[in-house]
């Protein structure tokens, strides 16, 4: 018997929902480096988000589990990506937090997911059918872009899904990936956030001009006051 006939022939009457699911599989963040990436690439694509949601109908996920098969225990039909973006769902659901993302509940794909590599990237790259990452991102949840970021060695690399299968995305002239459905780009940029300098994954909007985080705008917007005479603390 085929490993899809197994898993047709498992599934119960009436498939869990996100609060019937383990939230977690007992592991822990790998580094120092992965929380604050997140609230970075957060904060810097809100306004284009809230711009192309103006109602609001969008989730951001960051180590959230999204769960694709049934499986026993549970969570190994679960991968949970370092971050992702989901278009045109609500951020919560029933009026609760989402424990996890379930795609046979949901069914809308995540557009992008990305994984912030912690060891080799073997992991990241494993085209293992139904176990490994790359697998399952291009072969059963099917999302549109994935991008790998090796923060360490200050680099990142894209794929788009054509025809079913992933093909890495060349750079375009800025050194970016063009990803196209949000208007934006991704890449790396060397500076400093969180009294850290590294080499960290960011947006730009389609004609180079880099995505500032909540912070950033005031620090800007409060540099405009005093040119102009006004200071913001008054």
């Amino acid at each position: 018997m085929t490993e899809i006939a197994r898993s047709i022939e498992e599934l119960p009457t009436s498939l869990p929902d996100h609060t019937q699911l383990p939230e977690s599989d007992g592991t822990f963040v790998k580094n120092f480096q992965e929380h604050p990436q997140s609230i970075l690439l957060t904060s810097s694509i809100t306004p284009v988000l809230q711009q192309r949601h103006p109602d609001g109908q969008y989730t951001i996920g960051q180590d959230c589990g999204i769960y694709w098969r049934i499986t026993e225990p549970p969570e190994r039909g679960a991968e949970a990506p370092d971050w992702f973006y989901v278009p045109d769902v609500p951020p919560m659901l029933n009026g609760r937090y989402r424990r996890s993302y379930v795609l046979w509940q949901e069914i809308v794909a995540p557009l992008i997911v990305l994984e912030f590599v912690s060891g080799d990237g073997s992991e990241e790259r494993d085209r293992t059918p139904y176990e490994g990452k790359f697998w399952v991102y291009e072969r059963a949840i099917r999302v549109p872009f994935y991008g790998i970021y090796e923060g360490s060695r200050g680099r990142v690399e894209v794929y788009q899904l054509f025809n079913g299968r992933y093909q890495l995305i060349p750079i375009n002239d800025r050194g970016h990936y063009p990803i196209e459905p949000l208007g934006v780009e991704i890449g790396i940029w060397q500076g400093q956030y969180q009294n850290v300098e590294f080499p960290w994954l960011r947006w730009w909007d389609a004609q180079g001009n880099l995505l500032l985080t909540a912070e950033e705008r005031a620090d800007r917007l409060a540099a405009q006051l005093r040119s102009l005479g006004v200071e913001p603390e008054v």
